[in-house]
């Protein structure tokens, strides 16, 4: 699909984001940022890649609550490729980037206090996408931990019988990787659970095996567990 160019806008020179002193040099680029905010809003997912292109190209994200906002509305886009980038677009955000330079206070307090609003489905979105593309797991990561309530989210869904082992598997490996205490508990029950079936499964070796059998969580769950034991 041929991308869609970007509608062109003579808006005169209101100040859209408040930058820092570091971004002054681009105040030149705000039409081109809005029109790319508009495009994030857009039905065709070729013009919504188009539009986070944009985006990342002038850093309008590092500078702007709004585009911040904007981004985190795409966290449950259905277009996975496209959610993997916002997800990474928005993790940089609490770096530095070329030049060593952090965003703004004001821009990281937005993204942290828009995270930590997020509930399971965003939660399990996020899941998704790195299942969909591994590479982005430490992205997430440092998202997880700008949400205290995530660990809870991650608990129903490691819990949830229903859902697939990997989304499963990939909340028991967040849990420990970001050091979700509160669902501890979850994971011990679980683990404990998951152990006695083992043993009963080795006692009758004969026993035919289900390949999408719950003890398969064991490995992860148990990795979880040493993570949150650790001093």
């Amino acid at each position: 699909m041929e991308d869609r160019k970007l509608p062109e806008t003579d808006m005169p020179q209101p100040l859209l984001f408040q930058l820092s002193e570091a971004a002054v040099q681009g105040l030149e680029f705000y039409p081109a940022v809005w029109s790319a905010a508009e495009a994030l809003t857009a039905t065709d997912p070729a013009v919504r890649h188009q539009g986070l292109q944009e985006i990342n190209e002038t850093e309008a994200a590092r500078y702007s609550p709004l585009i911040v906002y904007l981004l985190i509305t795409m966290l449950i886009d259905p277009d996975l490729n496209l959610r993997c980038q916002v997800i990474r677009s928005l993790a940089r955000i609490m770096g530095v980037d070329e030049q060593g330079r952090t965003s703004p206070e004001t821009v990281r307090q937005c993204l942290c206090g828009h995270l930590g609003a997020i509930r399971t489905r965003e939660v399990y979105a996020l899941l998704q996408a790195v299942e969909h593309q591994p590479s982005c797991e430490d992205e997430v990561v440092v998202l997880l931990g700008c949400c205290s309530y995530a660990g809870n989210h991650l608990g129903d869904i490691l819990n949830e019988r229903s859902n697939s082992l990997g989304i499963r598997r990939m909340a028991a490996r967040f849990i420990g990787r970001v050091g979700f205490l509160s669902a501890l508990p979850v994971v011990d029950r679980l683990a404990g659970r998951l152990e006695t079936r083992l043993q009963g499964q080795q006692a009758m070796p004969f026993a035919p095996r289900d390949a999408g059998d719950e003890v398969h969580l064991l490995p992860e769950l148990k990795k979880a567990l040493d993570l949150l034991s650790a001093p």
